[in-house]
């Protein structure tokens, strides 16, 4: 295994956790800003208030977005395993 291929193989994997971490990251960012821009107007400061809504935003994002996930690391591990015979030798 060359080191271009070794440098290509953890280049897609970040973008692999990147790109499937991206959807529960930005829904949980965009609810915990509207969190606290109600926080703000409405002078409540409760903890729970922003953490709460976040776990069911980013629980319901994970439900949709599930199967599509599930298919892309079970992609990326196939082509993992096809590559092992590279990795060994």
């Amino acid at each position: 295994m060359t080191e271009e291929m070794v440098i290509d193989l953890f280049s897609e994997t970040i973008k692999i956790i990147l790109m499937l971490a991206a959807p529960m990251l930005l829904g949980g960012l965009l609810i915990g800003l509207v969190i606290a821009i109600f926080q703000a107007t409405t002078q409540i400061q409760e903890a729970t208030l922003a953490f709460v809504p976040k776990i069911v935003v980013v629980f319901v994002i994970l439900m949709l977005t599930g199967s599509w996930i599930l298919n892309s690391l079970i992609e990326f591990t196939n082509n993992i395993f096809s590559l092992i015979d590279l990795i060994i030798y």
